[in-house]
């Protein structure tokens, strides 16, 4: 069996496909043995990515989400892509509480989220070109060291 594995899904920027974003992810991992926690993480990681594709990158217009997941050994990695307005200043909106929607009772915490859920978070963004984040999160990690100890 490979020790790598890939999938891609593009579905369109509507708020019913956040959850099917999140299942599908899900499902994915599935092959790693994810605990429930983990599993949690990263469905919330990739909620968080897709909403701020939906409700910033697009504005809430029907456009296309561009979801890709690849598994090599026990790493998972997820890509979140828009071609939606862009981000102006990355390193500011990934600020705790910074948000563009206010009026909209955003919480700005939608990277903050993503960071502490994964173990890797970048984002790449330009005005007019949409927005790329890329996540990582190694699954398993400390579980060997869990059952060596209990037996």
């Amino acid at each position: 069996m490979s020790d790598t594995n890939e999938m891609e899904l593009i579905f369109d920027s509507c708020s019913a496909n956040e959850r099917f974003a999140r299942v599908a992810v899900a499902a994915f991992m599935t092959q790693l043995n994810p605990t429930v926690e983990e599993v949690s993480d990263v469905k919330t990681a990739v909620s968080e990515a897709v909403t701020n594709a939906i409700i910033h990158g697009y504005e809430q217009e029907i456009h296309k989400i561009s979801l890709r997941c690849r598994i090599e050994g026990n790493l998972l990695s997820v890509t979140i892509k828009d071609s939606g307005k862009g981000i102006e200043d990355v390193e500011r909106a990934m600020l705790p509480m910074y948000t563009t929607k206010p009026e909209a009772d955003r919480s700005g915490m939608g990277f903050s989220f993503m960071e502490a859920f994964m173990d890797k978070v970048t984002v790449e963004s330009a005005p007019g070109k949409g927005t790329s984040v890329f996540m990582e999160k190694r699954i398993g990690k400390g579980r060997s060291l869990w059952t060596t100890q209990s037996l």
